[in-house]
């Protein structure tokens, strides 16, 4: 059975600031509910969730840590226009860098934000337009790394399955990180998925929400980080329907149904509350009836 991740996005600012105490509250209702799998990237906040994290995890033990190389945080005038503009109050800039020594710097500035001397997953971050230099500089980086034992594990996150399904054909990736290509709006990844199981590569599966409006389709919602149609929104109410009918919520069935596949591993749900923690996780655990699962089918 794949396990609950907390997604650290929100605790760089994603969209809203995120007081220091509502973060560290976070993380610790995450731990209070038994999550011990967590996602951050150095784009997040720009360093801000990789060291809010790390002060949290501060003296704890039995955790998994996940982060993510090729984009550097460097200092204003540095960047190459990159907009990190969905993160507030944010004084520094983003470049990308799939290079070997992109990735060593990435991977030393992350160690030092998350007060950690060893990384357990390392994912190449949406290398779309930079699929090359992942394929031949980022990822034979980071399975040095891991032969070293400095990484744990090597994997990729992407928005996308197509690129994903060559990182996962010519490489040694241990996972992949999915978001929003296997929910209950969008099953594009499903083929990237059954590849992974035939390979022995887990799967983290992420955006359950689309971003939103699984969470809470209305006019307005969001779907992929933009303002969702009304063909999708009314998509969303209609399974939110048939969830209805069965007595399960719709946040329910979005967090459970990546789970099925059985090369998911983690599902990942992003939180800025304790409050929001709380209600993922209790989504998580909801009784879903196999009825449910075939009507969706």
């Amino acid at each position: 059975m794949a396990r609950l991740g907390l997604g650290c996005a929100p605790l760089g600012g994603l969209f809203s600031e995120v007081s220091e105490t509502d973060a560290h509250a976070t993380v610790e209702a995450a731990w209070d509910a038994g999550v011990r799998f967590f996602d951050v990237a150095p784009q997040y906040g720009l360093g801000l969730a990789e060291r809010r994290l790390g002060e949290a995890l501060r003296g704890r033990s039995d955790f998994r840590v996940s982060t993510k190389v090729g984009r550097l945080v460097v200092p204003r005038g540095e960047g190459d226009g990159q907009d990190a503009s969905q993160f507030a109050g944010m004084t520094e800039e983003l470049r990308f860098d799939f290079t070997r020594d992109g990735v060593l710097r990435s991977l030393e500035a992350s160690l030092e934000r998350l007060c950690v001397d060893r990384i357990d997953v390392v994912h190449v971050h949406d290398p779309d337009e930079h699929l090359q230099a992942a394929l031949t500089q980022a990822i034979p980086a980071l399975l040095e790394l891991r032969a070293q034992g400095v990484v744990g594990a090597v994997g990729a996150g992407m928005n996308h399955a197509a690129p994903l399904r060559r990182i996962v054909r010519e490489t040694d990736v241990d996972r992949i990180l999915l978001a929003g290509r296997y929910t209950l709006l969008d099953r594009s990844g499903l083929s990237l998925l059954d590849l992974c199981f035939e390979r022995g590569v887990s799967v983290i599966a992420g955006g359950v929400f689309n971003s939103g409006v699984l969470a809470d389709p209305r006019p307005g919602a969001t779907f992929d980080y933009a303002p969702a149609s009304t063909e999708v929104i009314e998509l969303a109410r209609s399974i939110g329907h048939i969830c209805s009918e069965q007595g399960v919520p719709l946040t329910a069935a979005a967090v459970q149904f990546p789970a099925r596949h059985p090369a998911v591993e983690t599902v990942l749900v992003g939180a800025r509350s304790a409050r929001e923690v709380r209600a993922n996780a209790d989504a998580f655990e909801f009784p879903v009836p196999a009825q449910l699962w075939d009507e969706l089918d």
